[in-house]
């Protein structure tokens, strides 16, 4: 057995009845090894605590009112529960009260999905029929063998319940690739104000998961199914049947579930790939020749985003990561581009700290979305991702700071104080070294530097 659930059995004694339970017997079971593991136990949590601490084994009292004890055992986390049935649920989220001491099955009758509602007893974790020993009142094995999502019990009253569950049976279909139980998910647009009641800090958590799914094109399809992308991603939904031009083969919708497949599975990238292209609807116009245009949708889908992760309560850095990723989604510097025009770009990158190699991903994830393929993208977009970082490995000045005069510098050879001017002369000699690096040198920088002040 692991060495720290075993101190952990040992600590809370025989009668404890400790089980292993939920996800971590699901993943068990689909060979999906690691992280912590949640513990159930017939013990109060008072007694959890006392015995706990008693073999010397840390114990944080983080929900006794809803009996658990968060126990520490060799730097590893282990939340044990004690076997409970829930009271009413009032907002949607938590019981009023839980009622302790029920029996094992009991409290497997509360859980949300078939799959989550298993145990096993932890003195059988380490043996090599464990599976034999599992507690599965509800068929989660099953379910688990048919790649099905299906709700304990009767689905409208799980979903009542905590209206977070919604959003996780659609998470788990992006997260496993199975599928959603007819009956579940007819449930889902019944407990939609259940849904809306849901702290958006909880949601963005589980819209993050679901982004990062093996399958998150599946998970995004049912969101705009049952009615879970009008709660939180309302602004989405014009791009469902809008059509684009000769260059994509989806509209805009099924070309945004291509891209965020074939982005990597990071959330920066994924959330780009969701929101890249949420201003097209607004910017969609057709030419006297029936050619359909989207001219400047890239700043309207970074406002877009911008909105959407502030009303999230996503983090800063994400939101400046996602941002710059949709701004610049729409550049496809091409062979006809001069280095000085190519260096110019790799300035901008620098001033939204986006990394190229993050840039280029995304671009070869949106070129594969527009469904032809990623191949016959992929050796011209190779060539250019090589060019660019070939010219970046030349460290060429890209800001202000990297010039070879500073501000101080130019001050003294215009013997003036510093002014709007300044910047403009910066701005000029910025441009000139863009243009030829070589420039960079504080003599060659003093002589254009010395002309343009004559002009000016």
């Amino acid at each position: 057995m692991d060495p720290a659930l075993q101190r952990i059995v040992q600590a809370l004694g025989p009668d404890a009845q400790l089980a292993v339970v939920g996800g971590t017997v699901r993943d068990r079971l689909l060979g999906r090894e690691g992280g912590d593991w949640d513990l159930a136990t017939a013990l109060l949590p008072e007694a959890v605590m006392d015995r706990a601490q008693a073999a010397g084994v840390r114990a944080i009292p983080t929900g006794l009112k809803h009996g658990t004890v968060t126990l520490m055992e060799a730097g590893r986390t282990f939340e044990v529960t004690t076997f409970r049935g829930d009271g009413a649920y009032l907002d949607g989220r938590r019981p009023e009260s839980v009622t302790l001491g029920v029996t094992l099955e009991q409290d497997l009758a509360r859980r949300d999905f078939t799959i989550n509602a298993m145990a096993l007893p932890a003195e059988a974790v380490e043996r090599t029929d464990w599976p034999a020993f599992l507690v599965d009142p509800h068929g989660g094995r099953r379910d688990l063998e048919a790649g099905l999502i299906r709700a304990v019990g009767d689905p409208l009253l799980r979903f009542g319940e905590d209206g977070l569950r919604c959003l996780r049976a659609c998470r788990f279909q992006a997260q496993l690739g199975f599928r959603i139980d007819p009956a579940t998910l007819a449930a889902i647009p019944r407990r939609l104000e259940v849904a809306g009641k849901v702290a958006v800090e909880r949601v963005f958590v589980e819209l993050t998961k679901l982004l990062r799914g093996t399958e998150p094109e599946r998970g995004l399809a049912a969101l705009a199914g049952t009615g879970l992308l009008d709660l939180w991603l309302a602004e989405l939904r014009p791009m469902i049947g809008c059509l684009q031009n000769r260059h994509h083969r989806y509209p805009v919708w099924d070309h945004v579930l291509e891209v965020v497949r074939c982005a990597p599975a990071e959330a920066d990238l994924r959330w780009a790939a969701l929101l890249h292209d949420a201003g097209k609807p607004a910017a969609r116009t057709v030419d006297a020749k029936g050619e359909t245009h989207f001219y400047g949708h890239e700043a309207i889908s970074v406002a877009m985003t911008q909105t959407i992760l502030a009303r999230l309560r996503a983090s800063h850095a994400l939101i400046r990561q996602v941002t710059a990723l949709v701004r610049h989604h729409g550049t496809h510097p091409g062979p006809d581009w001069s280095d000085a025009a190519c260096r110019r770009f790799l300035k901008q990158l620098r001033e939204d700290d986006l990394p190229l190699e993050r840039w280029a991903r995304f671009r070869l994830a949106d070129q594969s979305g527009k469904g032809f393929g990623a191949e016959p993208h992929r050796a011209a977009h190779e060539a250019l991702v090589a060019r660019l970082e070939a010219l970046a490995a030349q460290r060429p000045p890209l800001a202000i700071q990297a010039l070879a005069l500073d501000g101080r510098a130019l001050m003294d050879l215009a013997r003036r104080p510093g002014g709007p001017w300044l910047g403009q002369l910066q701005q000029f000699l910025m441009e000139a070294v863009l243009e030829d690096p070589a420039r960079n040198q504080p003599g060659p920088l003093g002589e254009l530097a010395s002309g343009w002040l004559k002009r000016t």
